[in-house]
């Protein structure tokens, strides 16, 4: 049975916002049995956190809405690894739960291997692509995407655009992007070897590649839904429909975009039921969670209850 979860006093940037989603004992569907005296967080029984870059945002204002502190007061406690060493890190003990994106095929067979983990999907997100704003197309299909990511397409005229070679990003190996990409997209195509200076090791720098590429709209990159919609760091890009789908909360939410792919919270299966890691792994996935999720612009796997 899942636990009340008991919220410390928020700073009042949050609490404005949260009050409703995060009333003390609104973490529980349950509420309390017997008397039970709810749940309290503090930094020495707090689970240590590890994930992906793209769910540090989320991290930071989950510690700060269960702690009580302001959200700039916690990044010591969402230094996270990156997705494929944060899961690596679960397995090792050096993480009690892990908020990322799918990991790396070998990664998710070692997860699998024991069935020591559980690996639950909190939130949805998608996999978008940029072009610079000057970039006189709008939308592509999935075809015509994977076309550009062989080198059968080589040149924006082929799909509407100006007479311009196509500089094709790509993110690093062991990336959650990029894991995406391959599994979503490309879903068994080899995509080209780019040239090194098309390949960046942090989402931050691909968008920067993408923009400012030759002084010229003719690269194309990737992202996730989050930082493109949220984070705003798609400024200066586009972002293209694909089969004339606009990737939006709505869209991947029903299913209609094609490129979607679960964000998952993890824990070990033999955490005890009163264990801070195991009632902060219900948390996510309760009401309040999920509130949350949907505040700090994420897609959650079920539609926030009301109040």
């Amino acid at each position: 049975m899942s636990r009340a979860v008991k919220f410390l006093p928020v700073l009042p940037v949050l609490a404005l916002t949260l009050l409703a989603a995060c009333a003390p004992g609104a973490a529980s569907s349950s509420g309390t049995a017997g008397g039970e005296e709810p749940f309290v967080f503090s930094r020495e029984n707090f689970p240590k956190l590890d994930g992906s870059t793209s769910t540090v945002p989320l991290a930071r204002a989950m510690c700060a809405v269960l702690l009580g502190e302001a959200p700039e007061a916690v990044d010591d406690l969402v230094d996270f690894s990156r997705t494929t060493q944060s899961y690596r890190n679960l397995m090792a003990g050096e993480a009690d739960l892990v908020l990322a994106a799918e990991p790396a095929p070998e990664v998710l067979s070692e997860l699998e291997e024991g069935e020591q983990w559980l690996l639950t999907p909190f939130a949805t997100d998608a996999l978008v692509f940029v072009v610079n704003e000057d970039n006189p197309v709008d939308s592509l299909t999935v075809e015509e995407i994977q076309k550009i990511y062989t080198g059968e397409i080589t040149n924006w005229s082929q799909v509407g655009g100006e007479d311009l070679d196509i500089a094709a990003f790509q993110r690093n190996q062991g990336a959650g992007s990029q894991t995406m990409f391959e599994k979503l997209v490309m879903d068994g195509l080899t995509p080209m070897d780019p040239p090194e200076a098309w390949v960046s090791d942090s989402m931050l720098g691909l968008l920067e590649g993408v923009r400012s590429y030759d002084n010229s709209p003719a690269a194309i990159g990737y992202t996730v839904y989050y930082y493109a919609n949220d984070m705003e760091m798609a400024q200066g890009l586009k972002v293209l429909k694909v089969d004339g789908v606009t990737p939006s909360a709505q869209s991947i939410r029903d299913g209609d975009y094609p490129f979607l792919n679960p964000y998952f919270v993890s824990i070990a299966k033999d955490e005890p039921e009163d264990s801070p890691a195991r009632i902060l792994y219900d948390w996510v996935l309760g009401p309040s969670g999920q509130r949350l999720a949907e505040h700090e612009g994420y897609v959650p796997v079920t539609e926030p209850e009301e109040g």
